[in-house]
């Protein structure tokens, strides 16, 4: 899940909200795509929050391998 799947699931949410105007019985397509766009808009804004914790996550183990230096052979 990141930025790129939550701008997709936006996109198809607003394609089907305002492009679509197939009439199909017991589904409401328009609803689909209001839901669509608010769990990308949801997504997007858990990916944001939670980005920089991974980085420092990443950049704590790098620094965590440097200081261990190379295995001894």
């Amino acid at each position: 899940m990141g930025i790129g799947i939550s701008v997709f699931l936006i996109t198809l949410g607003a394609i089907l909200k305002f492009a679509i105007t197939v009439d199909l019985s017991g589904v409401n397509i328009q609803a689909m795509g209001v839901i669509l766009m608010i769990v990308g808009a949801a997504m997007f804004v858990l990916s944001l929050v939670f980005l920089p914790r991974r980085r420092e996550s990443a950049r704590r183990e790098q620094q965590q391998a440097y200081d261990e230096g190379p295995p001894n052979v």
